[in-house]
């Protein structure tokens, strides 16, 4: 029986065909906004039902309930919220109860937003709640520093989906969902990444797979970090490994379009939730977990699940703690499963790895795989 979607029901708020004409219609007569990347990426991800049981951007009750107690208002969990900011000036345009079109940043209407609130927040709370800080140099809390005071909400009609590269992996979770019973998988296991996939992460999604019947290699690919490594390098590498390295009938490849926000131990309830939505029974949860800088303890996203009713979340995580090469063991392992020193661990930074690459070195075995790391070089020197 496949796991049911995080609030009871797999939400599509995609515009029925036989109404998208009028819609469209409608649309040229409405006041109209245009969103970022970064606010059209959610929309996709609320018709799809990513995000279920979201049907549009949150409203004032639901935020406040989300930052402070982690659920929204029926008492779903949820951690970070979903949230449409304009500025003042665009907002004092906007009547309660209209209808609002939306454009993307590509210059595309994409949905109608019948709008149903407009609200502030203090933002310096907002940012506090969901990354446990205010400094600026963190990029979730530069970009809602950055955006519109005022927010709005209100239900979704969307009108066209948003593509991306490799589009043909992009699938929703309605077709995940039938891809796993197609394959009869039960137990499914997901693995978020926005990084190629060194040895480390092959151990702990191997190990993860001897207790699961499939394995989803999910990589986000919204909106990240201008230093983060391009998606279309990334999915090099993941094709490379999985042809030579996972076993093709428990391994699927599919893509997330949404966001990276690196709010750490949040984020990892985010992706817990979101993966719940795409099937998946088990999700797992690694170092560090959408983590940036030094923000977050190493084991910060782990200890959160237990702010979590379980029952609610109804997702079972994961935990994996930092793995390395032991010279030792001469394998794979963590601290829990290897003995020795660190003098005997083979850990390496990812600013290392980058310096390493940037060189035209290759970084060694106990790291990454050759043929991933014949990829990551010629990306890093521009040969590619």
């Amino acid at each position: 029986m496949a796991i049911t979607p995080h609030g009871g029901t797999l939400v599509n708020r995609f515009a029925a065909p036989e109404k998208k004409t009028a819609l469209l219609e409608k649309a040229e007569k409405l006041p109209r906004i245009k969103v970022d990347a970064y606010a059209a990426f959610d929309i996709d991800g609320i018709a799809k039902g990513i995000l279920s049981p979201l049907t549009g951007f949150m409203g004032e009750a639901d935020t406040h309930s989300v930052l402070d107690n982690m659920k929204l208002s029926t008492g779903v969990p949820w951690t970070i919220p979903n949230l449409l900011p304009v500025s003042a000036e665009t907002a004092d345009k906007l009547e309660i109860g209209g209808k609002v079109a939306i454009e993307d940043d590509l210059g595309n209407l994409i949905a109608l937003l019948s709008l149903q609130e407009k609200f502030t927040l203090d933002k310096q709370h907002l940012v506090k709640q969901v990354y446990r800080t205010d400094d600026a140099a963190h990029p979730g809390v530069a970009y809602t520093l950055s955006t519109g005071d005022v927010y709005l909400a209100g239900p979704l009609d969307v009108l066209a989906d948003r593509k991306v590269e490799h589009q043909e992996y992009n699938l929703t979770p309605a077709e995940t969902r039938a891809a796993f019973e197609a394959r009869g998988w039960k137990r499914i296991v997901a693995f978020q990444t926005r990084n190629p996939i060194h040895r480390a992460h092959e151990y702990l999604t191997k190990c993860a797979l001897e207790m699961c019947d499939g394995l989803l290699i999910h990589p986000l690919m919204g909106t990240t970090k201008s230093d983060d490594i391009p998606g279309e390098v990334r999915m090099r590498c993941y094709h490379a490994l999985l042809a030579q390295y996972y076993p093709k009938d428990h391994v699927m490849l599919s893509i997330m379009p949404v966001n990276m926000r690196y709010a750490g131990p949040r984020e990892a309830i985010m992706h817990a939730i979101i993966r719940k939505n795409y099937g998946c029974t088990h999700f797992i949860v690694g170092r560090d977990h959408a983590g940036v800088g030094n923000y977050y303890g190493s084991y910060d996203a782990h200890y959160i699940f237990d702010e979590i009713d379980p029952t609610a979340l109804a997702i079972t995580p994961l935990f994996f703690e930092h793995s390395f090469f032991s010279k030792r063991t001469n394998e794979m392992a963590t601290k829990k499963t290897c003995p020795g020193s660190d003098a005997d661990h083979v850990f390496l930074s990812g600013t290392k790895v980058r310096e390493m690459l940037a060189r035209g070195e290759a970084p060694p075995l106990e790291f990454t795989r050759p043929e991933v790391a014949e990829i990551l070089i010629a990306w890093a020197t521009g040969r590619e």
